[in-house]
């Protein structure tokens, strides 16, 4: 039997989604919100129960923070950079917290940290 053009057999489909991640985590989705590893969501988890005591106040997920501004040199255009952490998080002492639920820390991680700590002096990288 012929394969129609732009069609694909079910051994290369099957081959395409079980394609392991970069970092061999994997994604869960949990109150409809997909997460990039079993340790963000379980995190989330912890987080729920942690607010429903009132040991926390507020969270958020995906907080983005920027490290640098855009510009533009010579003609060309250089976008601002950001750094997204997995949660901040406000305790009911007052006190805030980035958490980034880390498995490899990467150049471009350690890079952007680095930028984050200098720029945001009121607050500090967790890694869980």
């Amino acid at each position: 039997m012929a394969q129609q053009a732009g069609s694909i057999s079910a051994k290369e489909y099957k081959k395409l989604i079980s394609k392991k991640s970069k970092y061999r985590n994997k994604k869960v989705i949990i109150d409809g919100i997909k997460f990039d590893s079993k340790k963000e969501a379980n995190y989330y988890k912890n987080l729920i129960i942690l607010k429903r005591t009132g040991f926390v106040i507020d969270f958020k997920l995906q907080p983005r923070f920027l490290l640098q501004e855009g510009f533009k040199k010579n003609g060309e255009t250089y976008r601002p950079i950001y750094y997204i952490a997995d949660f901040w998080v406000k305790y009911k002492d007052g006190t805030e917290k980035i958490i980034d639920t880390k498995g490899v820390k990467t150049q471009v991680y350690r890079l952007k940290k680095k930028l984050f700590e200098k720029r945001y002096k009121n607050l500090t990288i967790e890694e869980i």
